[in-house]
């Protein structure tokens, strides 16, 4: 895992208001997304503007603000909550004489940062090398062919496409591997299916409870934190839930639980496609948890988020339950709501104190009941 400096690097915080709305919460997100990589705030800078700058995203004036900004405070780089093309971000580091980092690789830096397993660090890898591959024009401006002489003359190829060449292999090399992985992984979901083993996903905004929820249902341990990302590589447990009838007549059935990544507004496409074998398990799950922080005010917004991930990567026809996390910050009750067909819709939980756990275990042993029953047919 990659290491930080302790003391972090300082930096100039930059958000454009587009008439988008719900600005203070994107930019709060920001803080938290800078300072799960390790860095931190100096200055923040915003302003409103009608669209972006083709040459510097922010414009002339916004632009020499953000460099008295980063004078003043010291500061060592410059992060925009926006998505910048390669000539906007080398434009705006040659202006202020910093690195400037774009929302996309903050989100691929934390990755990174928070990647463990072997399958974990392929993915974050193969964003990584993607995202590069658009910006390599950046490293080697210095260097216009590869220097010739008594056994070096060649093609004279360019340096740059020498190295977009090398990136392409490894590029290639890291999506067979993972090809691999997710062979393997389909082989264990179809063995799942044949043992009446009925598959748990929990799914959410970054940051929502997820992992709390999950060591509140299995006493997994899994690592939780107030950051963004603190949970990268999914992690899965069976989970034994009783008053559920199986077929061969025993009063309990098992469930495997998994516990996902996150998921953000605005979610590189990169990491999406790179991450392409692990939300798979979530498109194949026989039931989704999608887990609300239900103290943010910004909710709504971040179950729309999730929404727009689930349809992109084939998950939006799995049935679903949300569950109201964080009661603890609100002060309601734990509860049960039912929607269409009496069907369960929502359960207000807070899985830091564990009140509402029991109702989730009902609705699960319910749902179990309901599900399995069109599986043991198929079997």
């Amino acid at each position: 895992m990659i290491e930080r400096p302790a003391a972090g690097e300082n930096a100039v915080l930059v958000q454009l208001d587009f008439g988008d709305g719900d600005f203070a919460e994107r930019l709060e997100e920001f803080r938290l997304l800078a300072t799960s990589a390790g860095a931190r705030p100096v200055a923040t800078i915003y302003g409103r503007r009608g669209r972006p700058d083709s040459a510097t995203f922010a414009g002339k004036g916004k632009v020499e603000e953000i460099m008295l900004a980063a004078t003043a405070a010291g500061a060592d780089l410059v992060m925009f909550n926006h998505e910048l093309s390669p000539a906007q971000q080398r434009n705006l580091e040659r202006a202020c004489e910093l690195r400037v980092v774009d929302r996309s690789s903050l989100i691929l830096d934390i990755f990174a940062l928070r990647a463990k397993s072997h399958e974990g660090k392929l993915q974050v890898e193969l964003a990584q090398l993607e995202h590069l591959m658009t910006r390599l024009v950046r490293g080697w401006t210095h260097l216009e062919r590869q220097k010739g002489g008594i056994g070096l003359r060649g093609p004279g190829e360019k340096q740059l496409e020498t190295d977009r060449r090398l990136l392409g292999k490894r590029v290639a090399l890291l999506k067979d591997r993972l090809k691999q992985l997710e062979r393997q992984r389909g082989v264990r979901r179809k063995a799942r299916s044949r043992s009446e083993v009925l598959s748990v996903s929990l799914v959410g905004y970054t940051n929502a409870g997820k992992s709390t929820l999950f060591n509140a249902l299995t006493k997994a341990g899994a690592y939780v934190a107030n950051q963004l990302f603190a949970t990268l590589d999914t992690t899965s447990r069976r989970l034994y839930v009783p008053t559920c009838e199986m077929s061969d007549g025993r009063s309990g059935c098992q469930i495997v639980l998994s516990d996902t990544v996150g998921f953000i507004r605005d979610l590189p496409h990169a990491l999406v496609a790179a991450f392409h074998a692990t939300l798979e398990e979530t498109a194949h799950a026989d039931l989704l948890l999608h887990v609300v922080d239900a103290a943010s005010p910004d909710r709504e917004q971040q179950m729309a988020a999730v929404a727009r991930v689930l349809d992109e990567i084939g998950a939006a026809g799995v049935p679903q339950i949300v569950v109201m996390n964080k009661l603890d910050l609100t002060g309601l009750a734990p509860g049960l709501e039912r929607g269409e067909c009496d069907n369960i819709a929502r359960v207000r939980v807070s899985a830091r104190t564990g009140a509402g756990i029991d109702l989730l275990r009902a609705a699960l042993a319910e749902m179990s009941r309901k599900l399995a029953a069109p599986i043991e047919h198929e079997i």
